[in-house]
């Protein structure tokens, strides 16, 4: 139990379920950390933000850890040099090691909606707390046709969205996704779980299958796991509701 953080949101007259509305997190989530797990970091600085506290204050340990230790940080995990050559194992993994968020970030993510293991991840995850939010291309939008003529595929890349829609369909039903469509320029999909990312930056004229990926972990404010995390929410804000 972290009394520290009890008394620090009881001084500050907030409830579980209050905090996990500001912070768009499930309120077990919340429950965790006054029960003793330690939030990431981004959630850290803003609980004790809502509570006008240090975070040393509400997780002391943290400070005695750190002058122990101050570990490398590391962001890039590993890479590969095409999304082909990304074996099935490393998908499932990340999905499946999700314990507050997944998300995926592209124009029909195919790939993984005609893996039926990887969508019954999904509906697991989601299903016991996990937040799923899936950004997919609008297959009517401009940025979709002008990146299918880059590709010289033409309408064939909308015809493959509309493909995929039908197979992400198995998880509208289920508590805790979200299905979004963006109509933006893609420079690269994304998918996440929690800190840990895949990152698939596109190139000109070459499919998605076969641009490069790169496996990394968010270590700290501002790194480079950072950067893409924002550019999510960032279509996530503009993209429109799955109809």
């Amino acid at each position: 139990m972290n009394d520290l953080l009890r008394r620090a949101l009881a001084d500050a007259r907030l409830t579980e379920a209050g905090v996990a509305a500001r912070l768009g997190v499930d309120p077990k989530t919340v429950h965790r950390w006054v029960t003793g797990r330690v939030p990431y970091p981004r959630h850290r600085t803003r609980v004790a933000a809502l509570v006008g506290r240090d975070e040393a204050d509400l997780w002391p340990q943290l400070a005695a850890a750190k002058v122990r230790s101050e570990p490398p940080v590391i962001d890039v995990l590993a890479t590969y040099p095409h999304r082909w050559a990304v074996p099935r194992l490393v998908w499932q993994q990340l999905f499946q090691g999700a314990r507050e968020e997944i998300g995926v970030l592209a124009y029909a993510g195919l790939f993984l909606a005609e893996d039926m293991g990887i969508m019954r991840t999904l509906a697991q995850r989601a299903r016991s707390g996990v937040r799923a939010r899936i950004l997919l291309g609008d297959p009517d939008g401009m940025c979709v046709a002008e990146r299918g003529s880059d590709e010289g595929v033409g309408e064939s890349m909308a015809a493959k969205i509309r493909n995929a829609l039908v197979h992400y369909r198995v998880l509208r039903g289920v508590d805790g996704v979200e299905i979004r469509l963006h109509d933006t320029v893609l420079y690269n999909s994304i998918y996440r779980a929690d800190d840990d990312l895949l990152i698939n930056p596109h190139a000109y004229g070459i499919a998605a299958s076969h641009a490069p990926v790169l496996q990394l972990r968010r270590a700290e404010d501002g790194d480079m796991a950072s950067t893409y995390l924002e550019s999510f929410e960032r279509v996530w804000a503009g993209a429109s509701p799955m109809a």
